[in-house]
């Protein structure tokens, strides 16, 4: 191709056009199952009773057998941030992508954030981080992050100040460009102004739990969640468990992911149709929608070893590269590294991060084998498919010591 080039519209209709379709096809499907919809603002009135309603209408008031709540998230915006949604914004208004701005500030360096700069910098934008803690990515596994930073940050035109709070940004206006603020985030000394084309506020989400009437049931809010036990029951504020009450999803806070959400719901509908069951949070994987993509399941090096010390057992980790897979060699994508942190002593997969192409594909069978028990013994011993990029895990699981002795099935004795 002589010249590349993108259409900036067509990106953006592209997005809204997906959401609506997918928004869409789960109401179509819902209705298809016979699930009335009502629409409104509901409250809890009291156990097992909704009052909804919208503005300006009268409400309604039902009973219900069971109730979840299922409220979702919101972008968080920190004290001191105007947004006015052109010029600074937050993600909710990045997907419409109505500019390209030739420089952005980008406020967090998380997930949300490094997946914007992926955006923005494939789109010629010249992009800098501002992260409040020392390192950038916090929340990745430490060895990831560093290999993360120099194949999706150091090739690009992205800059950054880390252990920095933006204490107060303005949106651009008459002419003046966008201006941020920045004091140190120990010491909270002014440090130095940003002054850039557009911001991003991309400093985590916050649950959308207000005004749900929880006070009628004795529920109290912590940090804006809402609390709940391990099978997603709905807590008061003397720890006992509100009869018939659920809450699942970015709304408890447990793990704020969609799927995370969805599985919640799926172990709630279990238990309101009689079959007990409790869903194992570590055993569910994380993606990052980078180029290339990062993936994780299980627990980062520093919290396994941080339980090995706690617990008395000992860690073991191994690593392998996607420059030693066929596949990734022939689609020119070398970049990458799948790490694996485990038990010697049990052949337990403990957690698995993969910086690489196709990472967040590829982590379902390190997430599977999490749920299931299934330890690394099995595992060793089963088949990929050559050449694909799942060897990069046969690679891992077969580079994996486990003790001698050690039983091969989860249900038998393990040897000490």
């Amino acid at each position: 191709v002589s010249s590349t080039g993108y259409d900036r519209q067509a990106v953006a209709d592209h997005a809204n056009n997906l959401a609506s379709k997918i928004r869409s096809n789960l109401t179509n499907s819902m209705k298809a199952m016979g699930v009335d919809i009502l629409t409104g603002f509901g409250k809890i009135v009291g156990k097992q009773k909704v009052r909804y309603g919208k503005v300006g209408f009268p409400e309604k008031e039902i009973t219900a057998k069971n109730i979840i709540i299922a409220t979702g998230s919101v972008p968080f915006v920190p004290k001191g941030i105007e947004i006015d949604g052109k010029t600074v914004f937050t993600s909710d208004h990045a997907l419409k992508l109505e500019s390209v701005p030739d420089w952005i500030a980008i406020v967090g360096s998380g997930y949300i954030g490094l997946e914007f700069s992926d955006v923005y910098t494939a789109l010629g934008s010249e992009v800098t981080f501002v992260e409040a803690l020392d390192q950038l990515m916090p929340g990745f596994d430490p060895e990831i992050a560093k290999l993360a930073q120099r194949v999706l940050i150091n090739t690009r035109k992205i800059d950054y100040h880390t252990g920095v709070f933006a204490s107060k940004i303005t949106p651009a206006k008459d002419g003046k460009p966008v201006l941020i603020e920045l004091i140190d985030a120990k010491t909270k000394e002014h440090k130095e102004t940003l002054e850039v084309d557009a911001a991003l506020i991309a400093t985590g989400r916050a649950p959308f739990t207000s005004g749900l009437g929880l006070e009628n049931i004795n529920v109290v809010t912590q940090r804006g969640f809402i609390p709940v036990d391990e099978r997603m029951q709905v807590t008061d504020a003397d720890g006992n468990v509100v009869p018939n009450l659920f809450c699942i999803g970015d709304a408890n806070g447990k793990l704020m992911l969609a799927h995370a959400a969805s599985a919640q719901g799926i172990s709630v509908v279990e238990q309101i149709s009689g079959r007990d069951h409790i869903l194992n949070h570590l055993s569910i994987p994380a993606a990052c929608f980078t180029h290339p993509e990062i993936s994780m399941v299980g627990l980062t090096e520093p919290q396994a070893r941080e339980k090995a010390d706690n617990e008395g057992f000992e860690v073991s980790v191994v690593k392998t590269s996607f420059k030693a897979n066929t596949k990734a060699l022939a689609e020119n994508e070398g970049d990458g590294i799948a790490k694996m942190i485990y038990r010697p002593d049990t052949g337990e997969i403990l957690g698995v991060h993969i910086l690489g192409l196709h990472a967040a594909d590829l982590i379902h069978e390190a997430s599977n084998a999490i749920a299931l028990g299934t330890r690394l013994q099995e595992l060793k011993l089963a088949v990929h498919a050559h050449p694909t990029l799942s060897e990069v895990l046969d690679e891992l699981f077969k580079a994996a010591k486990v003790n001698s002795g050690v039983s091969h099935s989860v249900n038998e004795p393990v040897a000490a």
